[in-house]
């Protein structure tokens, strides 16, 4: 799998080195400083793909651009430990120049590819069915079919679903059907596959149906979050049935290995979803074939992601990654795993730095009313937070009742005075 990433030259720094991990790799940081980069560039290196446009190199720089990977390569058995592939940047053609043989490697790897992008689009790399080319979906296409050159590459969600519900030997739909149920966050919040059902008189299609708590719906009536959901299930189902569908005609065995690159897996999730949704996909993962093993990289702001990874953590297998901006450089650095607890432990932790899990306002009016208890000076204070019954005022404008900073607040007041 992907080992090593180094870029010279390239991205929001003049140099970035990074060591994965053998499962999961979390990379967590502000916005803008390079954590969708990094997964546009690890899916070229793993695929010899660009999803739309090519990482642009820095100029007027002393480095030559370059991106350099290290992948583990297995094939019958055999593994080539460390494969270094490097490439530079060709100003005169405007493309990324591969100086060892990717495309010889790509033809030998063992591995799909999923890459699962913030704006509901997707992009799958089998080299089983095409070891040169990539497959990538638009929210269009992923429902209602994909086309290149005049073949079908996807009957899409909509109809291979139906096709799927209709054949004799369900085993594909069966299988998307558990998908659903494991990536569903809690047995309250349950969602099950309905009767397909004609939904306009403008199309003739019969779509799939999900029941919810509350009653059936058809899927193209979801919540952006559900269909979020409904087409990640469908895709990771598609393209293992349809990977074993072409190791079949071309006499190969599947392969072992995917790799998952996931920005912003929390996008359009509610809370309850965001503290389940890692655990459940690489749950999911291993029902597709049981030998399987599974590479993550995996972007995000959420406290609730990495709160739900602390069951199932290793040291020996995951990684967390900070991207941080320190002064006008971006570095990207490995942080040591420790529990947090809860949201507010993960919220006030180094990893999102913020001082108190609290509005901006609140903050300030606990931290003026922290400096008047300690009697430290003032005037570092807006002119509205200086005395202690100003203070007092907009803690009870701010604060509710139950929170757990008023008894030492009323305390302390009542003794100075």
């Amino acid at each position: 799998m992907l080992k090593e990433l180094h870029l010279r030259s390239v991205g929001p720094s003049a140099q970035f080195d990074i060591e994965f991990a053998d499962r999961v790799n979390i990379f967590t940081g502000d916005n803008g400083l390079g954590k969708s980069f990094l997964l546009d560039v690890a899916w070229w290196v793993l695929t010899g793909n660009w999803v739309e446009q090519p990482a642009y190199p820095q100029r007027n720089t002393s480095q030559l651009p370059t991106i350099i990977s290290k992948l583990n390569i297995q094939n019958s058995g055999l593994l080539f430990s460390e494969i270094d592939v490097q490439s530079q940047f060709d100003f005169s053609e405007q493309q990324w120049q591969n100086k060892s043989h990717l495309g010889d490697f790509l033809k030998i790897l063992k591995r799909v590819v999923i890459f699962v992008r913030v704006d509901g689009s997707f992009s799958v790399f089998d080299p089983a069915r095409n070891h040169k080319n990539a497959y990538n979906f638009t929210p269009d296409t992923l429902w209602n079919g994909l086309k290149l050159k005049g073949k079908v590459i996807s009957n899409g969600l909509i109809q291979d679903w139906v096709t799927w519900q209709n054949q004799p030997q369900k085993t594909p739909f069966q299988l998307l059907s558990d998908v659903i149920k494991q990536l569903v966050p809690h047995p309250d919040e349950w969602m099950e596959i309905g009767e397909p059902t004609r939904v306009s008189v403008d199309d003739v299609r019969d779509i799939p149906t999900i029941n919810l708590s509350y009653g059936n719906i058809p899927i193209t009536q979801a919540s952006a979050g559900m269909k979020r959901i409904l087409g990640l299930a469908y895709l990771l189902v598609w393209t293992w049935y349809e990977h074993e569908k072409a190791c079949e005609l071309t006499q190969q065995e599947p392969m072992n290995q995917i790799v998952l690159l996931i920005d912003e897996i929390e996008s359009h999730l509610h809370p309850r979803w965001q503290r389940a949704i890692l655990p459940s996909i690489l749950s999911v993962v291993n029902q597709l074939k049981s030998d399987i093993t599974v590479q993550a990289l995996v972007t995000t702001h959420s406290p609730l992601v990495l709160a739900s990874l602390e069951p199932i953590f290793h040291e020996e297998q995951d990684k967390l990654f900070l991207f941080e901006l320190q002064g006008k450089e971006v570095e990207l650095n490995e942080m040591f795993w420790t529990k947090q607890g809860d949201t507010v432990g993960w919220l006030t932790s180094e990893i999102f730095g913020l001082k108190q899990a609290r509005s901006q306002e609140s903050e300030t009016a606990i931290e003026a009313a922290e400096a008047w208890m300690r009697n430290d000076n003032m005037n570092t204070f807006p002119e509205h937070l200086r005395t202690q019954s100003q203070i007092h005022q907009e803690l009870q404008r701010l604060l509710p009742g139950h929170d757990p900073f008023w008894p030492r607040w009323i305390v302390i007041a009542e003794r100075r005075n």
